[in-house]
């Protein structure tokens, strides 16, 4: 699963390439993928206030004082 600060990644790339693009559709569609990505990204993040074990952005040694 996707972390939160790579949902917001890809957020701010469809914002990027709505700027480039002209007023329309494509400009509107691109924006409404950025706010998609940014709520995935906010879900995200609660989901991982309330289960931090499904923190993939955790590496599995580093929650670990046990040497290996």
């Amino acid at each position: 699963m996707k972390t939160a600060a790579e949902y917001r990644k890809h957020a701010e790339e469809c914002r990027v390439l709505a700027k480039q693009v002209s007023e329309g559709e494509q400009r509107n569609q691109l924006l409404e993928m950025a706010r998609t990505w940014d709520n995935l990204a906010t879900d995200r993040e609660k989901l991982v206030r309330n289960h931090p074990e499904l923190d993939t952005a955790i590496k599995p040694d580093q929650g670990s004082s046990t040497p290996k």
